[in-house]
This record gives C-alpha cells, sequence and structure tokens, in this order.
C-alpha cells in the first residue's frame, strides 16, 4: 500500500472514531464563509491539527476544522477553511482534506471561495456559480506517480463541473428568488493579488473571476469520481477596475455582509442534491 492511502486510511480511522455516520455531501468553505457551518445539528467539530495529515491554516477568515453534522436529513462533512499553496504547502497537502472526504464517503462535493471579480456585469457581492476553470497556477496536484485505486493516470476533465448540480444550484437559487450568476473561475497562485494587466489577460481568455484556491481541490475530486460544484462570492471587483487597493480584511468584511443569502443558497441546494 502507497503511503497516500495509509494516510488517508489513518484519518478516515480517526475521523470515524469521533464520528459514527457516514457522510455523503462534502463542503469547503473559502475565507469569510466559515459561517455555514454554524447551521449543522448534532455536529462534531475536529480541529485540523489533530486530524492526521491534515496541516494548520494560518489564513484570516479561516477556522480551521472540519465539521461533520446533519443538515436538510443529510450527513455533511464541512471543512471550515482551507490550506493553501501560498503558505508554504505541498500540492499534496493542500488536496488532502478533500481526499479524505471522498475516503469518509462523500460522494458529492461542493467547493466555496471568495474570489475577485473580473466580469463587470458583476458587483461586490455577487453569488456566482462556477462552470469551468482556468488553471493560472502553473502546477497540478497529479503530477508525479498516479495511484490507481485514487483514479486514473490521464482525468477528463470536460465536466469537472458538474452540469447536473449546476442545474440543482440554478433551481436552488429559483425557489428562493436569487439571480444566481455563473461564470468561469481563474485559479491562481498568490498570494499577491493580481494586477491591472494580469486580469486584463484573464478577461481576454474568458475568465470571470479570480482566487488563490479552488482549481487543485476539483482536479483532485474528479481524479477521485466525485461530483463537483463551485460557488463564488464575489468580494471586490479585481485589480484596475476600481480605483481602490485589495485588503483582505475588507473582503471578509463583503464576505459576511452577504453570508445570509449564501447559507439561503447553500442550505437549499443540499437539500435538494
Amino acid at each position: 500500500m502507497s503511503d497516500l492511502l495509509k494516510r488517508l486510511e489513518e484519518s478516515k480511522d480517526y475521523i470515524a472514531s469521533k464520528f459514527d455516520k457516514t457522510p455523503e455531501i462534502g463542503v469547503v468553505l473559502g475565507s469569510g464563509l466559515g459561517g455555514f457551518a454554524d447551521l449543522l445539528e448534532n455536529k462534531v467539530e475536529l480541529p485540523y491539527e489533530e486530524i492526521p495529515g491534515f496541516k494548520k491554516t494560518k489564513v484570516k477568515g479561516h477556522k480551521g476544522q472540519l465539521v461533520l453534522g446533519e443538515l436538510s436529513g443529510k450527513v455533511v462533512a464541512v471543512m471550515q477553511g482551507r490550506i493553501h499553496r501560498y503558505e508554504g504547502h505541498s500540492l499534496d497537502e493542500v488536496v488532502f482534506p478533500v481526499r479524505v472526504l471522498k475516503t469518509l464517503g462523500v460522494k458529492n462535493l461542493i467547493i466555496t471561495n471568495a474570489a475577485g471579480g473580473i466580469n463587470l456585469d458583476y458587483g461586490s457581492g455577487s453569488l456566482v456559480l462556477i462552470t469551468d476553470h482556468l488553471n493560472m497556477t502553473g502546477e497540478n496536484c497529479l503530477v508525479g506517480e498516479n495511484i490507481e485505486e485514487l483514479g486514473t493516470r490521464f482525468p477528463d476533465m470536460t465536466y469537472a463541473w458538474s452540469p447536473a448540480l449546476r442545474e440543482v444550484a440554478l433551481a436552488s437559487a429559483k425557489a428562493i428568488s436569487y439571480d444566481l450568476k455563473e461564470g468561469v473561475y481563474v485559479g491562481v497562485l498568490g498570494p499577491t493579488y493580481e494586477t491591472p494587466a494580469e486580469i486584463r489577460m484573464y478577461r481576454g481568455l474568458g475568465g470571470d473571476l479570480v482566487g488563490m484556491s479552488t482549481v487543485q481541490e476539483c482536479i483532485a475530486a474528479n481524479h477521485m469520481g466525485l461530483n463537483v460544484l463551485g460557488i463564488s462570492c464575489v468580494t471586490n471587483m479585481a485589480a484596475g477596475i476600481e480605483n481602490t487597493v485589495l485588503n483582505h480584511d475588507d473582503i471578509k468584511h463583503e464576505a459576511a455582509r452577504v453570508m445570509e443569502k449564501f447559507l439561503e443558497l447553500l442550505k437549499e441546494t443540499i437539500a435538494q442534491i
């Protein structure tokens, strides 16, 4: 057995010793969006540093714990915060929690994030359904020896963002009378925000949103056969669009401002999956 498979089993066994139900839906919460975990009932909270193989996040707005519980009749596993490549973690470490969710039994994964808006039709506070992505990090978490027990050597990414789950999210948005936008997410390495010239380039390539996470998680999830849904919260317009200086504290504040609608959409979507 490979070292990665052993580590996945160790994490699974530890989590199962603390929570005896099998989660069917996983959720990754982005910067400032951690409040969703408070909705879970009969929940168990496990700090990342206590789970074998998990790394502690050091980014503001990411609490850094796995919360397991029930919502809308579903058993849900929620990553309340994520770690990032720009913190110095390897890509294996970045996607390890997503792999653990699959190992626990999760079939559908919802990835959320705070993002900068490139599309001029967006405004701060818009919630956007991810239809596709551009990997501009220059890296791929599947580089290296492939472990066949996890997935194929060459995963197809045509439907990386599940069309079926997108339909569920759109129907859920309609049910709560919310105008859910759709767009292509550009994943960058960070930690610097993009230059105005880079934003113009990304727009020319078809990008609508930009952020420093999500893409590698999506790749790892598809590699393991998970259905993936993505929702971005536009917390600011990207560099050069407005005459402002980007600030992480402002991003957290904007995420908090739209939290009520974000929670409503996510709760309704989970109920419909």
